[in-house]
């Protein structure tokens, strides 16, 4: 689930867990949808301050997009492994 900060400032924003999410002015930002009853964000969505976008369609044309960002870069590297990982 997509939320945008539409406050003229930046918002830090409580999240179950004790966790925090900072949107710029403007920024966006995801939260899972059980983040979205938790109280202190509730009152940020009554009082304007940010706003639900496309609550059940964001995380799937994120992934979309994402998919074919892969797809190019490997077809840049020629198919070649460049870079090693694990215990030489």
């Amino acid at each position: 689930m997509e939320i945008r900060n539409t406050a003229k400032r930046p918002l830090k924003i409580s999240l179950p867990g004790g966790k925090r999410l900072f949107l710029g002015i403007g920024g966006t930002g995801q939260i899972v949808p059980k983040a979205a009853e938790h109280p202190p964000v509730k009152k940020l969505i009554d009082a304007g301050d940010i706003e639900i976008i496309d609550a059940g369609h964001a995380g799937t044309a994120k992934s979309t997009g994402n998919e074919q960002g892969i797809k190019s870069s490997s077809a840049q590297a020629g198919g070649r492994a460049s870079r090693q990982s694990g215990d030489r």
